[in-house]
């Protein structure tokens, strides 16, 4: 893989952020956005524990998926108190994924403001709390609807690595879905990593970004930027979702929420088999592509 360093800044002027990152689709880190928000200091575990300490909630451990696996069930399910007291005794390879904390505790909201000097279109219903103990890890993927991201870390570093949208074929997409078939597990580990390239030889020219975030730090991810992240601390992260602007940007979102996902979904039931062996052919037919 071929990755550079995220841009980070303390501050960013808007026109900047717009000329030089929203409209040419590339990342940067905030480190000062969230500072100002009662959040940065508030948020803490005990505090999240007072509010919604008793709640139940879906654990992800850090498995891959594979072709049979159902799409987004929780391995496991324990209260979010008794979660805290999990990962923090040490390492704990497990998640909350898409956790809306505001559904339980909606005095939340007034914790941080929404950065609309930056760009429009938040869909304000769904900021999402994603939470994981030191060592677990969210496998590489985009998000389905097309949203720009901003997300914030709150607790805790997290370790991210980003590619473009169009870097989908290196990165061995699976057709009709949004996941990768290649494990990126501890990528930037000599000794641990899981990357193989002797199977997925064209991981070698995908062009990506990396990163790490601290407390307070704020990532831009354009629309459709793939991502793998993993926890090198016990921590959570909030993500500020915003549409694209265009008519375009929305359909496609719509569509992979509505039509892609479905027709995936059946054909999962009825032909399992075929269904994945003829989208595996796909995958290395896609990615030998882009190494002629």
């Amino acid at each position: 893989m071929q990755l550079e360093a995220i841009p980070v800044f303390e501050t960013i002027d808007p026109k900047q952020f717009k000329d030089e990152f929203y409209e040419p689709q590339k990342p940067v880190v905030i480190k000062n956005l969230a500072r100002q928000w009662p959040a940065y200091s508030k948020w803490n575990w005990k505090y999240f524990k007072q509010l919604v300490g008793d709640k139940k909630v879906g654990l992800y451990n850090n498995t891959k998926s594979d072709a049979y696996t159902p799409i987004n069930t929780a391995d496991d399910y324990k209260t979010f108190g008794e979660y805290i007291d999990m990962i923090s005794k040490g390492p704990a390879g497990w998640r909350i994924f898409l956790f809306n904390i505001f559904d339980h505790a909606p005095q939340l909201i007034h914790d941080f403001t929404w950065p609309e000097h930056l760009m429009k279109g938040f869909v304000k219903k769904y900021p999402m709390l994603f939470v994981g103990g030191e060592t677990s890890i969210t496998h590489m993927h985009f998000d389905i609807d097309l949203s720009h991201i901003l997300h914030t870390q709150f607790v805790g570093r997290k370790r991210v690595l980003l590619f473009p949208f169009n870097e989908q074929y290196k990165l061995y997409r699976k057709p009709w879905e949004v996941l990768s078939l290649a494990d990126f597990s501890n990528y930037y580990s000599p000794e641990k990593s899981k990357v193989d390239y002797e199977q997925f030889p064209a991981l070698k020219y995908a062009k990506g970004y990396e990163v790490i975030l601290e407390h307070g730090d704020t990532l831009f991810m354009p629309a459709g930027y793939w991502h793998h992240m993993e926890y090198l601390d016990s921590g959570f992260a909030m993500s500020l979702r915003a549409l694209q602007p265009s008519l375009t940007g929305k359909l496609k979102g719509v569509w992979n929420l509505f039509g892609m996902r479905t027709i995936d979904t059946v054909m999962k039931k009825t032909v399992p088999k075929w269904w994945y062996e003829s989208k595996k052919k796909k995958i290395f037919e896609n990615a030998n592509r882009t190494m002629i």
